[in-house]
């Protein structure tokens, strides 16, 4: 019986398979106007909005003036995923910010009263709903309020 191979031996180590290894992007037809249609947008940084290039423009230019075999949509995929990439370059991107929330227990929470129209015994009636939600949790309660009786009420059904 032949000896386990090294590779055979790193299998058995674990269950599961080695990560696919990344291939390299495939050239295309429109690599050599990538610099073209750059250049088309970083001159539209300082154009006004109305004169700006649109995709279906960039793309008659580039068949019209440079001759171009190339479809509409690898231009719309490339100005769509390039024009962000250049707006961050210029520094005309605007900030992305994140504030975290953080509540704590027991703290926060959210009230609000609505109408809201039940089918009671056959019969439609307009009340009150009365909602409240714990900010940290998220727990939410939902509640019919008879306008006579009050909120201390809505408690106490069900």
């Amino acid at each position: 019986m032949p000896l386990p191979t090294a590779k055979a031996i790193e299998a058995l180590d674990s269950a599961w398979p080695e990560p696919r290894k990344k291939l390299p992007p495939r050239a295309t037809g429109l690599d050599r106007y990538k610099p073209v249609i750059d250049e088309i947008l970083r001159a539209d940084l300082d154009a006004p909005r109305k004169q700006r290039h649109t995709v279906t423009r960039i793309f008659h230019r580039l068949v019209e003036e440079h001759s171009a075999d190339v479809s509409y949509g690898m231009v719309r995929y490339y100005v769509a995923a390039r024009k962000p990439e250049i707006l961050v370059d210029s520094g005309k991107a605007p900030l992305e910010a994140f504030v975290p929330q953080t509540h704590q227990p027991g703290h926060e929470a959210e009230v609000d009263f609505g109408d809201v129209t039940i089918r009671l015994a056959g019969e439609l009636v307009t009340c009150y709903l009365f909602s409240f939600r714990l900010s940290y949790s998220g727990k939410a309660v939902h509640r019919p309020v008879d306008r006579t009786i009050g909120v201390s009420s809505a408690f106490a059904i069900g």
